[in-house]
Protein backbone atom coordinates (compact mmCIF):
# COMPACT_ATOMS: atom_id res chain seq x y z
CA UNK A 1 0.00 0.00 0.00
CA UNK A 2 1.78 3.60 -1.21
CA UNK A 3 2.05 5.69 1.52
CA UNK A 4 -0.54 8.17 0.22
CA UNK A 5 -2.85 5.35 0.76
CA UNK A 6 -1.80 5.08 4.16
CA UNK A 7 -1.71 8.34 5.00
CA UNK A 8 -5.46 9.78 3.16
CA UNK A 9 -6.95 6.37 5.47
CA UNK A 10 -5.24 7.69 8.64
CA UNK A 11 -6.84 11.47 7.96
CA UNK A 12 -10.09 9.85 7.83
CA UNK A 13 -9.71 7.72 11.15
CA UNK A 14 -8.41 10.97 12.40
CA UNK A 15 -11.22 13.54 11.11
CA UNK A 16 -13.46 9.92 12.38
CA UNK A 17 -11.76 10.49 15.66
CA UNK A 18 -12.36 14.26 16.36
CA UNK A 19 -16.76 13.38 15.33
CA UNK A 20 -16.58 10.62 17.96
CA UNK A 21 -14.99 13.03 20.83
CA UNK A 22 -17.53 15.47 19.98
CA UNK A 23 -20.82 13.60 19.77
CA UNK A 24 -22.98 13.08 22.45
CA UNK A 25 -24.78 9.73 22.11
CA UNK A 26 -23.22 7.13 19.82
CA UNK A 27 -24.62 3.88 18.46
CA UNK A 28 -23.08 0.64 17.17
CA UNK A 29 -26.11 -0.94 15.00
CA UNK A 30 -25.82 -3.55 12.52
CA UNK A 31 -28.09 -2.39 9.44
CA UNK A 32 -27.45 -5.88 7.31
CA UNK A 33 -30.37 -7.08 5.55
CA UNK A 34 -32.85 -3.82 4.67
CA UNK A 35 -33.56 -2.69 1.64
CA UNK A 36 -31.62 0.21 -0.59
CA UNK A 37 -35.06 2.49 0.03
CA UNK A 38 -35.29 1.20 4.07
CA UNK A 39 -32.04 2.52 4.75
CA UNK A 40 -32.51 5.86 2.80
CA UNK A 41 -35.60 6.62 4.86
CA UNK A 42 -33.98 6.10 7.76
CA UNK A 43 -30.93 8.26 7.05
CA UNK A 44 -33.36 10.95 5.98
CA UNK A 45 -35.14 10.82 9.33
CA UNK A 46 -32.24 10.79 11.05
CA UNK A 47 -30.61 13.69 9.00
CA UNK A 48 -33.71 15.46 9.69
CA UNK A 49 -33.23 14.98 13.54
CA UNK A 50 -29.49 16.87 13.23
CA UNK A 51 -28.04 12.59 13.66
CA UNK A 52 -25.71 11.42 11.38
CA UNK A 53 -24.78 7.90 10.23
CA UNK A 54 -21.72 6.21 9.05
CA UNK A 55 -20.70 2.95 7.37
CA UNK A 56 -17.23 2.39 8.78
CA UNK A 57 -14.84 -0.30 8.32
CA UNK A 58 -14.34 -2.23 11.87
CA UNK A 59 -10.48 -1.58 11.64
CA UNK A 60 -11.16 1.97 11.12
CA UNK A 61 -13.54 2.13 13.97
CA UNK A 62 -11.65 0.18 16.40
CA UNK A 63 -8.49 3.28 15.86
CA UNK A 64 -11.39 6.14 15.49
CA UNK A 65 -12.74 5.05 19.22
CA UNK A 66 -9.07 4.76 20.59
CA UNK A 67 -8.08 8.10 19.33
CA UNK A 68 -11.28 9.83 20.81
CA UNK A 69 -10.84 7.65 23.99
CA UNK A 70 -13.72 5.34 23.76
CA UNK A 71 -13.37 2.24 25.55
CA UNK A 72 -15.60 -0.63 26.02
CA UNK A 73 -17.39 -0.65 22.51
CA UNK A 74 -14.79 -2.88 20.63
CA UNK A 75 -16.78 -5.96 20.99
CA UNK A 76 -19.33 -4.17 18.85
CA UNK A 77 -17.44 -3.37 15.72
CA UNK A 78 -18.03 -6.97 14.59
CA UNK A 79 -19.40 -7.72 11.66
CA UNK A 80 -21.61 -4.91 9.84
CA UNK A 81 -21.89 -1.75 11.56
CA UNK A 82 -23.00 1.51 11.15
CA UNK A 83 -22.25 4.23 14.03
CA UNK A 84 -25.46 6.33 14.92
CA UNK A 85 -24.01 9.82 16.51
CA UNK A 86 -25.42 13.24 17.57
CA UNK A 87 -23.67 15.95 18.77
CA UNK A 88 -26.45 17.88 20.38
CA UNK A 89 -26.40 17.94 23.64
CA UNK A 90 -30.37 19.35 24.31
CA UNK A 91 -31.45 15.95 22.79
CA UNK A 92 -28.92 12.84 23.39
CA UNK A 93 -32.41 10.49 23.31
CA UNK A 94 -32.97 11.16 19.80
CA UNK A 95 -30.54 8.75 18.15
CA UNK A 96 -31.72 6.33 20.30
CA UNK A 97 -35.43 6.98 19.39
CA UNK A 98 -35.07 6.86 15.74
CA UNK A 99 -33.06 3.81 15.97
CA UNK A 100 -35.04 1.93 18.43
CA UNK A 101 -38.45 2.60 16.24
CA UNK A 102 -36.05 0.62 12.86
CA UNK A 103 -35.09 -1.96 14.90
CA UNK A 104 -38.94 -2.39 15.56
CA UNK A 105 -40.33 -1.89 12.31
CA UNK A 106 -37.23 -4.15 10.65
CA UNK A 107 -36.04 -7.28 13.03
CA UNK A 108 -33.02 -7.35 10.80
CA UNK A 109 -31.31 -4.10 12.60
CA UNK A 110 -29.94 -4.76 15.78
CA UNK A 111 -28.34 -2.61 18.35
CA UNK A 112 -24.56 -3.35 19.08
CA UNK A 113 -24.32 -0.93 22.14
CA UNK A 114 -23.12 2.67 22.59
CA UNK A 115 -21.81 5.70 24.15
CA UNK A 116 -23.81 7.78 26.12
CA UNK A 117 -22.54 11.00 27.06
CA UNK A 118 -18.88 9.62 27.59
CA UNK A 119 -20.34 6.20 29.43
CA UNK A 120 -20.70 3.00 27.46
CA UNK A 121 -24.04 1.64 27.55
CA UNK A 122 -25.85 -1.67 26.78
CA UNK A 123 -28.43 -2.48 24.27
CA UNK A 124 -31.00 -2.37 26.96
CA UNK A 125 -30.09 0.67 28.10
CA UNK A 126 -30.23 2.34 24.56
CA UNK A 127 -34.23 0.61 24.44
CA UNK A 128 -35.07 2.49 27.22
CA UNK A 129 -33.48 5.67 26.60
CA UNK A 130 -35.52 5.44 23.55
CA UNK A 131 -38.63 5.22 25.57
CA UNK A 132 -38.20 8.85 27.31
CA UNK A 133 -39.82 11.56 25.43
CA UNK A 134 -37.53 14.08 23.29
CA UNK A 135 -36.78 17.39 24.21
CA UNK A 136 -39.94 18.49 22.90
CA UNK A 137 -42.28 16.28 23.98
CA UNK A 138 -40.78 17.18 27.51
CA UNK A 139 -41.40 20.69 26.81
CA UNK A 140 -45.05 20.47 26.02
CA UNK A 141 -45.49 18.15 29.13
CA UNK A 142 -44.24 20.74 31.50
CA UNK A 143 -46.68 23.39 29.75
CA UNK A 144 -49.44 21.21 29.98
CA UNK A 145 -48.68 20.51 33.38
CA UNK A 146 -47.89 24.10 34.25
CA UNK A 147 -51.52 25.24 32.90
CA UNK A 148 -53.34 22.94 34.26
CA UNK A 149 -53.84 25.13 37.53
CA UNK A 150 -55.12 27.67 35.49
CA UNK A 151 -56.92 25.83 32.98
CA UNK A 152 -58.76 24.48 36.59
CA UNK A 153 -59.37 28.27 38.03
CA UNK A 154 -61.02 29.00 34.59
CA UNK A 155 -63.27 26.22 35.19
CA UNK A 156 -64.15 27.21 38.40
CA UNK A 157 -64.90 30.77 37.68
CA UNK A 158 -67.00 29.91 34.56
CA UNK A 159 -68.88 27.30 36.38
CA UNK A 160 -69.29 30.03 39.18
CA UNK A 161 -70.80 32.21 36.49
CA UNK A 162 -73.18 29.65 34.67
CA UNK A 163 -74.46 29.17 38.44
CA UNK A 164 -75.11 32.70 39.21
CA UNK A 165 -77.17 33.22 35.80
CA UNK A 166 -79.15 30.47 36.55
CA UNK A 167 -80.18 31.40 40.27
CA UNK A 168 -81.07 34.66 38.93
CA UNK A 169 -83.66 33.66 36.25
Amino acid sequence: MSKAAIAEKEKFVDAFAEELKAAKAVLVINYLGLTVEEVTNMRKELRDNGVKMKVVKNTYLRRAAVKAGIEGLEDTFVGPTAVVYTDNADDITEPARIVSKYEDDFEVIDIKGGVLEGKVTSKEDIKALAAIPGREGLLSMLVSVLQAPVRNVAYAINAVADSKDESAE
